[in-house]
């Protein structure tokens, strides 16, 4: 199938089902075209609604990768590390304030 077409298809996919189908059809496709850089930022972008961010990140910096002009993947590599870094950080954990997510 042609990647233009297949991403067409791909890019209204919604529920964690069909995200899933389009995220398994996106491997197949990625195995025969592994140079093509909008496969792996379609697919970061299921991984990110899936909210499986290690996936997503790995797939973005992909992207980065192949090109290094994407403004785009470089900006959503960052908004990932932000949400990982809000998530693992327990403020209550120590008395150091120097990693306090509230002072940014």
């Amino acid at each position: 199938m042609e990647k233009d077409k297949l991403l067409k298809q791909l890019q209204d996919s919604e529920g964690e089902e069909n995200i899933l189908k389009a995220v398994k059809i996106l491997d197949d496709v990625i195995k025969t075209q592994p140079a093509e850089e909008e496969l792996y930022f379609m697919r970061a972008g299921f991984f990110y609604k899936l909210n499986r961010y290690g996936d997503a990140i790995n797939d973005y910096y992909k992207v980065v990768e192949l090109n290094p002009e994407n403004k785009e993947a470089a900006g959503k590599i960052d908004i990932i590390h932000t949400i990982l870094r809000y998530r693992n950080t327990d403020i209550y954990a120590s008395p150091n304030t120097n990693m306090d997510p509230w002072l940014e």
